[in-house]
């Protein structure tokens, strides 16, 4: 019990670092249930098969430690796809790391993963709640004595209301596990291929003189802008050998969909705005006659905004309320009127101002007993003793309680779930003045309150706020969904929407490249139904109605193109294949033309028909140079201004925006001394960084097939 209470006593938990343990859960034996000829697998990785059941289990193990870790209820649908693509990542580089492993018998002891619960440095152990509440570190302690209780949950009478707790603590820890080790073998692995990687001498002062040495330089540079494109001729052969050249940038990994799409929000019709505003004017005249229990007033009219009877500071309120508040009478309603932003109708009343602390400092002694009337006596007593001069530490003390003081401010509770009890001692901490003690009924139990501080004097209000969104009608949005339904029924076809959308008075919208790993279309809640259709529908076939969005979105998708695993075709790619042959003859003529005028000076050069000209300072190596005049960035820039002497003249160069020359006038070296073991330290590190993409590697060869759109 003594270790619940440690970990309790911390506050909310911290959610575990994930992205340090990329590795953490391993699939079993496929999932045998499923009828016959229908595909059963979430997913495959080097040949083995993760059943959808198997992967429907991680994601709920998942779910519940982000749930445990972060105090959640229930995650919402963008967090849950967040889960699932983060199971799916974790078990993809899981198994691609443990096939590796395996070939070189590569394993994880436990007495590994006990070194490092003992050593309790680990970043993923500093994210659980066994931690030292002086030193904040990772205590082992704390975790044996939670483990012993825990296996002693059944036979010693724990409380009913921390069962629950100890088990999902305990779920907590087993996950905390299972990263550890997956994690560990990744670091042994990864450790394999780094040490492989040295520096030397040579290398360590190239890097230093590339990163100290800066040039100060001219540039000229005549611009492929300057050259219309309807002068460039390209042959099919020119594309096609550019197509071939650069094919492996064409792979395609993973099977896509081109889709046009018409995406409808139904809003409000002017009927229905109508209907809204007599109804916000009727209201606002009640409001104007109300002159108690707003709290109840504003909730019958289902406000968005729910009244609470306790000072405000004026930045609690809605934007738009506090832009008109100072314009507003006391006492009298400010409305109705419509607000762009959120889309509402609204009016409001500013019932009361006062000045009034923002920051109280408050101490407390919370009293149960037995029964209620047990309970009141002893507050009683409690009471009159702090009020007949009592010390009130020593009477916290004498209860078992601190009475240490806390600070609370108008951000700790504006705006949020106060109602009940949560006002009532909210409000009771407000209305005391300092040193004052109140004894307030909460709950089954007393609290002995006293303020020993205030600060922060602001202008408070109390508002009463009648915020209604301005919604469609069930009528409105039967209409919609008639009328669109007609138009896909008189439009079947991909051409037949292309070449009615607009008439119709819908806007067709496009994506290409979408994947199965998407949770859905044009960023559009509850479409994965569509996104699914998307990938099991022939080309230039129709979907049918779907109803999405937050019951406001009316979707319909046409199926455009597909493209399949391996190389894009040279079609797909042929207006960026085609830029490039263009720019690359582009550049030959400026160089052909450059080669012609045989200049020996800058400015000959700077004489060029159409030429630009720019300084650039403080160029490196290792750094690509902006072109102002260009305005591009050229990496070759920097690696010519190494190679050229001070005052002379470079050759053309061919960069991304034009045909450039440079000379260079000024070269100097920063004031930096150089250290080999130094140099070839961060060189060592940077080649670690880069094949730390290894992952990347692996995943390319082991035929990773993701299949989780068709049941998730």
């Amino acid at each position: 019990m003594a270790t619940l209470q440690n970990i309790r006593s911390k506050g909310p938990l911290l959610i575990i670092v994930i992205g340090v343990a990329l590795f953490a859960f391993i699939a079993g034996d496929a999932w045998k249930v499923m009828q016959p000829h229908q595909i059963q697998d979430a997913g495959e990785v080097n040949g083995k098969s993760l059943s959808a059941q198997d992967y429907q289990a991680m994601v709920e193990e998942y779910t519940e430690v982000i749930k445990f870790s972060n105090g959640l209820t229930s995650p919402t649908e963008e967090q849950t796809n967040q889960i699932k693509d983060e199971v799916w990542r974790n078990y993809v580089n899981n198994n691609l790391i443990e096939n590796e492993a395996k070939k070189i018998g590569l394993t994880v002891s436990k007495a590994e993963i006990q070194a490092i619960i003992d050593a309790g440095v680990h970043p993923m152990l500093q994210s659980t709640p066994f931690r030292n509440p002086q030193t904040g570190a990772f205590d082992k302690d704390m975790l044996k004595k939670f483990l012993v209780d825990y296996s002693k949950l059944g036979n010693q009478g724990t409380p009913s209301e921390y069962i629950e707790y100890y088990r999902s603590l305990y779920n907590f820890w087993t996950f905390v596990e299972k990263n550890l080790v997956q994690s560990r073998l990744a670091e042994k692995y990864q450790a394999l291929i780094t040490k492989a990687i040295a520096s030397n001498p040579v290398e360590a002062q190239f890097a230093f003189d590339a990163r100290v040495n800066q040039m100060d330089l001219l540039l000229v540079a005549v611009p492929y802008s300057s050259i219309p494109d309807s002068t460039i001729k390209v042959r099919t052969s020119e594309v096609k050998d550019l197509y071939n050249k650069k094919k492996e940038q064409f792979r395609q990994y993973a099977e896509a969909r081109d889709i046009k799409y018409i995406d409808i929000q139904v809003v409000a019709s002017a009927e229905d705005k109508a209907a809204l505003q007599q109804e916000l004017a009727e209201y606002s005249e009640q409001l104007a006659g109300t002159d108690s229990d707003y709290t109840s007033f504003i909730r019958s009219t289902d406000s968005e905004y729910p009244y609470v009877d306790l000072y405000y500071t004026k930045e609690a309120y809605p934007a738009d309320v506090i832009a008109r508040l100072d314009s507003a009478a006391m006492g009298e309603v400010y409305g109705p009127y419509f607000n762009a932003s959120d889309n509402t109708l609204n009016s409001f009343k500013k019932i009361a101002k006062t000045i009034a602390a923002d920051s109280i400092e408050y101490r407390q002694i919370q009293v149960f007993n037995e029964d209620e009337a047990k309970t009141r006596i002893q507050a009683d007593s409690i009471y009159t003793a702090l009020k007949s001069g009592a010390d009130f530490a020593e009477l916290a003390t004498k209860y078992g309680q601190t009475g240490e003081t806390i600070w609370i401010s108008s951000a700790n509770y504006e705006n949020g779930q106060l109602d009940g009890d949560n006002l009532k001692y909210i409000a009771a901490i407000a209305d005391l003045n300092v040193n004052e003690i109140a004894n307030t009924r909460i709950g089954v139990g007393n609290v002995i309150l006293q303020v020993v501080n205030k600060k922060v004097m602001k202008d408070k209000y109390k508002v009463a706020v009648i915020k209604k969104p301005v919604n469609f009608s069930k009528e409105t949005y039967n209409k919609a969904y008639n009328d669109f339904s007609q138009f896909i029924a008189a439009n079947p076809t991909l051409d037949k929407i292309v070449e009615n959308a607009e008439d119709a008075g819908y806007r067709l919208l496009e994506r290409n490249d979408l994947y199965s790993s998407d949770h859905g279309i044009g960023g559009i809640k509850g479409t994965k139904e569509a996104l699914r259709w998307a990938f099991e529908a022939g080309q230039g076939e129709v979907s049918g109605l779907y109803e999405c969005g937050d019951n406001d979105r009316l979707l319909v998708v046409a199926l455009n193109g597909i493209t399949k695993e391996g190389y894009r075709s040279m079609e797909s790619v042929l207006t960026q294949l085609r830029a490039e042959v263009v720019r690359d003859k582009k550049a030959e003529k400026i160089m052909g033309d450059m080669k012609t005028l045989n200049a020996s000076s800058f400015g000959q050069y700077k004489s060029m028909d159409a030429a630009v000209s720019d300084s650039v300072k403080h160029v490196t190596f290792t750094a690509p140079a902006y072109i102002s005049a260009l305005r591009s960035s050229e990496p070759l820039v920097g690696a010519h201004a190494f190679a050229v002497s001070v005052n002379d003249l470079s050759q053309p160069i061919k960069g991304n925006a034009g045909v450039m020359v440079l000379q260079v006038y000024a070269k100097e070296n920063q004031n930096e001394t150089f250290s080999p073991e130094a140099e070839q330290d961060n060189l060592k590190s940077m080649h670690e960084r880069m094949l730390s993409r290894y992952i990347n590697e692996l995943y390319l060869k082991a035929n990773v097939k993701d299949g989780r759109y068709l049941f998730f």
